[in-house]
């Protein structure tokens, strides 16, 4: 992507709103990283071994609970990978 203005500042401007954009996803994965913990202590079992080996009948809270598990893994996967994209952004100076 090629962004082409008059003004000086704008490259700044990009920068400050991708470096907030990151700050913003890195607290979101924050909140899911401790929601999984939570899971993950509950039934002193790693998300990994939940994915191969749970079903909704193996959780207390059901079909609920193993929603809302497998959600917030889903979760967590997308925001690395915006963060990992956003990261990997290579700014060059004309």
């Amino acid at each position: 992507v090629k962004i082409i203005s008059e003004r000086e500042d704008v490259s700044d401007s990009i920068k400050l709103a991708i470096s907030s954009e990151i700050k913003r996803l890195e607290i979101g994965l924050n909140r899911t990283n401790k929601e999984i913990k939570k899971f993950e202590e509950k039934y002193r079992t790693s998300s990994e071994i939940f994915v191969k080996e749970f079903t909704s009948e193996d959780l207390t809270g059901g079909e609920d609970e193993y929603i809302v598990w497998s959600g917030e893994l889903k979760i967590r996967d997308r925001i690395l990978e915006e963060i990992e994209k956003l990261k990997d952004i290579e700014y060059v100076a004309n």
